[in-house]
């Protein structure tokens, strides 16, 4: 392994120059920005290196459109022979920067051993990773059976529709086409992700009668409907949710509890020229509430816990009136600590990084969802070198020597699953 590895670290220029080229293709979403350009650059560069590279448009999928094309690209190597695929998943989109950067979030800014900007910790610094750490396998000329993928796929920030899960469905993420997936999301460089907490998003809204501003007594006021909501969950939810604790390995350790975010709030008429507001009743009140939930729980009963919340109100408060609705959910995932790919990454960390590798959950969901619940392949984990608590804050950062080490974790896996053991 020792050329190999040195194949890596005299590749380091050209990480980090790959790094900033894909930081610098803004794929913002939502809505879906510039995707088609940031797939190209990955297969352009595939192609060249001898991977049979195909494009996959997720037509009439959500977002799904001319202006914002959910493209999507997959890239293959053949080895000499058959065998088991190793498939690296990357998907390409981020967040938008958000406020408090103290730089251009789309520039790639090289400094103290570190590159900066949107999308370097979550997850293009580990795309670049794992794409490098593949070409060094292919310059060293080693010998493999079976195949190697990877992929860069779209819209994980926003569930996933129109990338994994549009490929899942058409068969990319199964047997007998893939065997071991690997996703490197930011979980740090010595830590293997077995899977992730429950999400359950809803839309509640509450409703009033419109009327003059000036006389509130004639009209009911949504706002204050869902006032009372806001003001029982404080009650009676969040002191249940705290109490609620998980065997899972979840990190960070206050995620390990239940999780309830309030993720936004719209309420009355919109304001107008000059910000001036109209001078009535709001009639109409909506939350979008964010719901983590643990491998313990049933979503049933994670619903539950909600509308009791809400008939009690329609019991108790005189007009109050609501309709819920659900927008995504998705039951936790856990890979066996035992499968293959679980125990290779594992001893891969030990025996490069002399670290103590710790297996973990992350407190999102990401695409091992519809690898798992589609795809129906269980030997998936997360592994990628990016510090999970820096995601999609500003001054997102990627430390350049854990994307090198990673790599190496990367490299020396993906031939022990190809049954190549030197």
């Amino acid at each position: 392994m020792n050329s190999l590895f040195n194949r890596i670290e005299s590749k380091r220029e050209e990480l980090i120059s790959f790094t900033k080229e894909l930081v610098r293709i803004p794929t913002v979403n939502p809505p879906g920005e510039n995707y088609t350009e940031c797939a190209e650059l990955i297969g352009q560069r595939l192609k060249k290196r001898g991977f049979a590279v195909h494009y996959e448009r997720a037509n009439n999928s959500p977002g799904d459109s001319d202006i914002y094309p959910r493209n999507n690209v997959i890239a293959r190597f053949e080895g000499h022979s058959s065998g088991p695929c190793v498939h690296f998943n990357n998907h390409i989109d981020v967040v938008v920067p958000g406020k408090g950067w103290t730089m251009d979030p789309f520039e790639g800014i090289v400094s103290d051993g570190k590159i900066f900007g949107r999308g370097t910790c979550d997850m293009k610094g580990g795309l670049a990773a794992s794409v490098i750490a593949i070409e060094a396998i292919l310059e060293e000329k080693i010998d493999f059976y079976g195949a190697i993928e990877i992929s860069g796929t779209v819209d994980e920030e926003t569930g996933g529709y129109g990338g994994v899960a549009f490929l899942a469905e058409k068969g990319f993420f199964s047997k007998p086409r893939v065997d071991h997936v690997i996703i490197p999301e930011p979980l740090n460089v010595d830590r293997v992700c077995l899977g992730h907490r429950g999400v359950w998003w809803s839309e509640l809204e509450t409703f009033g009668r419109i009327a003059h501003g000036s006389m509130p007594f004639l009209g009911d006021s949504a706002i204050r409907h869902m006032a009372a909501f806001l003001e029982l969950i404080e009650q009676k939810l969040f002191p249940v949710l705290e109490q609620k604790k998980t065997n899972m390995p979840v990190v960070p350790v206050g995620a390990k509890k239940s999780t309830l975010n309030l993720q936004s709030i719209h309420g009355g008429e919109e304001e107008s020229f000059d910000g001036m507001p109209s001078p009535c009743v709001p009639d109409s009140c909506r939350i979008i509430m964010d719901r983590r939930f643990l491998i313990e729980e049933n979503i049933n009963e994670v619903k539950a816990e909600i509308i009791d919340l809400l008939e009690e109100l329609s019991n108790t408060r005189p007009n109050f009136n609501y309709q819920i609705r659900d927008i995504m959910e998705f039951l936790p995932t856990m890979t066996d600590k035992n499968s293959k790919v679980v125990k290779i990454f594992s001893d891969s960390i030990k025996d490069i990084l002399q670290k103590t590798p710790k297996h973990v959950i992350s407190p999102g969901t990401y695409d091992q969802k519809h690898i798992s619940r589609i795809g129906n392949l269980k030997e998936c984990i997360a592994y990628g070198p990016g510090i999970l608590d820096l995601a999609h804050q500003p001054d997102e950062y990627i430390v350049i020597d854990d994307m090198i080490s990673s790599a190496k974790v990367m490299a020396a896996s993906t031939l022990k699953l190809l049954g190549v053991n030197s």
